[in-house]
Order: C-alpha cells, then structure tokens, then sequence
C-alpha cells in the first residue's frame, strides 16, 4: 500500500523565514498585539496572504487561554438517555445550541452521557451547558474543580423566585437571585412544575380519579417538581397519592417492574404520570403485561414530547418544551458569563412559562395530534401538551360495553 504523500502545512517559520523576520514578529505583526513597525506589518501580512498561511487553531488557543469552544453535558444515565430515543431530548438541545454558539463565534461540541469516563477531562472547553444536574453532580464537581463555568438547564437551583427583576442580557425573560449550593449561579428553568402541572391536570380532566406518578430516585429538578406538583395536587383533589420509583440506571425495566408492582398493589389506578419517557415506555409494557388497556382504562402521560413518546404503542401524550427558545436562552448567558458580565447570575425563564396551551389538532381522536408547530414559539408561550392516544379515555359507546 503506498503511502498518499502529506500537504506541507505553512507554519508561522515559513512566514517568518520568507519575511525575513521572528517568528515573534510574525505573531504580532498578524494578531496586531506587541510593537511592530508598518512597514513590517504590511510585509508579513503579504507574506502570509501570499503563502496561505492560517494561524494553527491550537497554537492559538494556547497563547490566549481560550479554545473557542463550548459543550453540552449531561450525566443522565444511558440507560434512559440513549436507546430508542436515539437521545433525542439531548440532541435536540444540542441542535439549538450549537445554532446560537455558532452565531457567537464558538465551536459547540456533544459529550454524550457516559458511564465509562469523565468527558470534562477529554475536553478542551471555555464553558458548558450541564442538562439536568443531580443536586451532588459529578459534572458540575468537575467543572467547577476545573475553573470551566457553566450554566445549567432545569438545574437545581432553577427556581424563580419572587423576588423577580427583568434581565436585559436574558433576553425576553424574567430573572432572580439564584440560589448557590451545588448548583450553577446561572440557569435555566424547562418549565418543570408547569409541565408537571399541566399533565396532572390533563388527567383528571380526562377522567382520572387515582392518578399515580412513577420518578426516579434521583433529586433531578424534573423528578422533585413532579413530587411536590403531585403530593399538592393529590391533597387538593382528594385522591390518594401513589407513587412508584426506579433507579435511572435501570432505565425501562426498572420502570417496568416498578410499574407492574404498582398496578398490581392498587388495581383502581386509572392514570400514570411518567415524567421520564423511558419509564412512561416501561409502564406501557407492564399496563399491556397485566391486561389493561393504555388510552382507555389506563391513560399515561409523559414530560418529553421525543421519539419514544412518538413512536410508542399507543402514542404517549407528551409536552412540547419548546427546546429551541431554552437552548438558545442557556448559550446566551454563558457567553455573557464568558464576556465578564456577572450580572446575569439568575434564573432565567422564558416570558409567560407560568402559561401553557394544550394542542390536539381539533381532532375528534387524539391519534391525529397536530405535531407542527415551532419550539421557539413555544418556548416564548410555556410547555405545550401534545394529546395522543395513550390518554384518550372511554369513548361514551366503550363506556356503555
């Protein structure tokens, strides 16, 4: 096999020894910072010009401290991040970050979740946006033990407060005083107690009387929001509160069994409210497994309007985030954390969050869910449920059988 002969790459010595001048000049002359004389500068320029030369990205990055470069990062299990979701939710926030960081003059790098390394030590970062931190995360250890700042989405500190005040460098939003603790002074609040709320809602009205949730036993935002909405909702409508949990690692088969345990211990459970769609997907399985019917006499519903949700039997009714607006929000406080304006140390969220909107496409079955609509639209407007089959309920000739 012959070898494919290698272009000469032009260094800054080939400048310099064309230009008759160091390499230190070379360097000032074409970034424009030390003494170096016009006519010299005008020299080099030419030379460079003429010989192609590009500045080596890497030697670049040395001289100033800084790679150019921001990621996404998420701790979340595989075992309920990846799979047939494809890693969808991480994607997605990827696709709309990168479109902001690119527009910001950064290179915008995934490292998806692993259990095998610590992607913080395989990355030459000057900021991350962390997806979902744990209240103790591994990631948000590592970055801080390595001076990397971040900014968190639907991190734990992600609540607003009363106390809020408008944040020009925010955008469109509303702000506060972020508590500090393990998490970011800066995030992003994914609408998790209005999500939780809207799809607790959405059962009841859909017939539910003993609605049951099944989290995780992390402290992931989503997960302790959808508790407390739940505990709330639970004393103010007067149903028992049942509540069933997995490990994350277990992903659709600890939902699953968690889930079969649950239906079998209280037969009169009528709803599930599965804010993980990998779990949602597990308890489909156990609710087919002990003879129930999804979308009729069991309805559940899940937090992420993905692939799973989609391409479930029967399709879930899920939420539309409205990813897009958030991860553009999320690129744009770290770059303004980046430029040194520490102002912006909030909580950010997106105007009129406390909304939400409920879209079926006018359908009278809930299978034909209107699915179009922009995320950035619905970012500005709050979660928006999307109804599908998996919460349907009796139809009045079912009901009569």
């Amino acid at each position: 096999m012959t070898d494919i002969p290698r272009a000469h790459r032009v260094t800054i010595a080939d400048v310099a020894r064309e230009a008759g001048v160091s390499r230190t000049t070379v360097s000032h002359a074409l970034s424009g910072q030390g003494k170096v004389n016009a006519d010299t500068r005008a020299k080099v320029k030419e030379v460079a010009e003429r010989l192609n030369y590009r500045p080596s990205a890497r030697a670049r990055s040395l001289r100033s401290g800084k790679s150019q470069t921001l990621a996404l990062l998420s701790s979340m299990p595989a075992a309920v991040s990846a799979g047939p979701s494809q890693l969808g939710f991480f994607t997605e926030l990827a696709m709309g970050c990168a479109r902001t960081a690119l527009l910001e003059g950064y290179v915008f790098v995934l490292a998806p979740p692993t259990e095998a390394a610590d992607p913080v030590d395989l990355l030459d970062i000057d900021g991350a946006i962390l997806l979902e931190p744990t209240v103790d995360d591994p990631l948000a250890e590592a970055l801080r033990d390595r001076g990397i700042p971040y900014v968190t989405i639907d991190g734990p500190s992600s609540r607003a407060g009363d106390d809020a005040l408008t944040s020009d460098e925010a955008g469109p939003a509303r702000a506060s005083t972020a508590s500090t603790g393990a998490a970011s002074k800066w995030s992003i609040d994914l609408h998790h107690r209005a999500t939780a709320q809207l799809l607790l809602n959405h059962l009841l009205d859909q017939g539910a009387a003993e609605p049951a949730l099944l989290v995780s036993r992390s402290l992931r935002g989503a997960q302790i929001a959808a508790r407390e909405v739940y505990a709330e909702t639970a004393a103010a409508r007067g149903f028992p509160p049942l509540i069933a949990e997995a490990d994350e690692t277990s992903g659709e088969d600890g939902a699953f069994a968690a889930a079969e345990e649950l239906l079998a211990e209280h037969p009169d459970i009528d709803a599930v409210l599965a804010p993980i769609d990998t779990f949602a997907t597990g308890a489909v399985r156990a609710a087919q497994k002990s003879g129930r019917t999804v979308g009729e006499d069991l309805l559940i519903a899940t937090r992420y309007d993905g692939l799973r949700a989609r391409t479930s039997h029967p399709p879930l009714t899920a939420v539309d985030l409205g990813l897009e607006a958030i991860s553009g929000a999320a690129v744009e406080m770290l770059v303004t954390v980046l430029d040194g304006d520490h102002s912006s140390n909030a909580t950010v969220v997106l105007d009129g969050s406390t909304e939400s909107v409920a879209r079926d496409g006018g359908d009278a079955k809930p299978a034909a869910a209107d699915d179009t609509g922009s995320a950035a639209s619905a970012g500005s407007m709050g979660p928006v449920l999307v109804v599908r089959e998996s919460t349907a309920g009796r139809s009045p000739d079912r009901s009569s059988d």
